[in-house]
């Protein structure tokens, strides 16, 4: 199933309305596929957001988080690094796809392989998030909420305008002012994230 979506230049995503996909989750997916090309997420309430394609600055602040993330995942090897192209589907039937994310092996193994090939069911451990300047900061809030009602262990939101971190945990959410890096505690042992390349991209 392909759309064309036109999204004017005066908004920062298109939502369609639930029921636009009335197939379930199996037309779901095949018409995530076939629009591969976009950024797509659904909300809890079966909202399809269809998102603007990032631009440069963004594309690489994102990139900067996940591969740092991949690289240390690599050299770890108790789990798997994903970047923003993977979609999570959470218990409240929200698909999300963060800008980088990371999951235990051994959670990955319990799901079937029909299961791997699709929209993982589960919630990272770990997720980030990067904002954009065409991303909603409540959006990206409200999203990282519902990543900790969902069993998250720990999620940054990044805001390179702001030069902010917001730290979420199961306890609560720290706010960190520029920050250099980021340390991954006992979610992620030996993991830190440079900001450098976030706060000063290179061109």
């Amino acid at each position: 199933m392909q759309l064309t979506i036109p999204i004017p230049e005066s908004q920062k995503a298109v939502r369609l309305p639930p029921g636009t996909i009335d197939g379930g989750e199996e037309e779901f997916f095949r018409f995530c596929q076939a629009n591969h090309e976009l950024r797509i997420e659904r909300s809890a309430q079966g909202e399809i957001i269809v998102m603007l394609p990032a631009g440069g600055y963004a594309s690489f602040q994102n990139n900067a988080v996940a591969s740092q993330l991949y690289v240390w995942a690599q050299k770890d090897g108790s789990g798997i690094a994903f970047d923003s192209s993977a979609g999570f589907l959470l218990p409240n039937g929200a698909m999300r796809s963060p800008d980088a994310a990371w999951v235990p092996l051994a959670r990955l193994r319990e799901l079937t392989q029909d299961e791997k090939q699709r929209f993982l069911p589960l919630c990272p451990d770990f997720v980030v998030e990067v904002a954009s300047p065409s991303d909603s900061i409540a959006s990206l809030r409200e999203k990282m909420e519902e990543y900790r009602a969902a069993g998250v262990r720990l999620g940054w939101l990044i805001m390179p305008e702001s030069r902010q971190v917001e730290v979420y945990t199961p306890t609560g959410i720290e706010i960190v002012t520029s920050p250099q890096s980021l340390s991954g505690g006992s979610v992620l042992p030996g993991f830190t994230l440079e900001l450098s390349p976030v706060w000063n991209p290179p061109f």
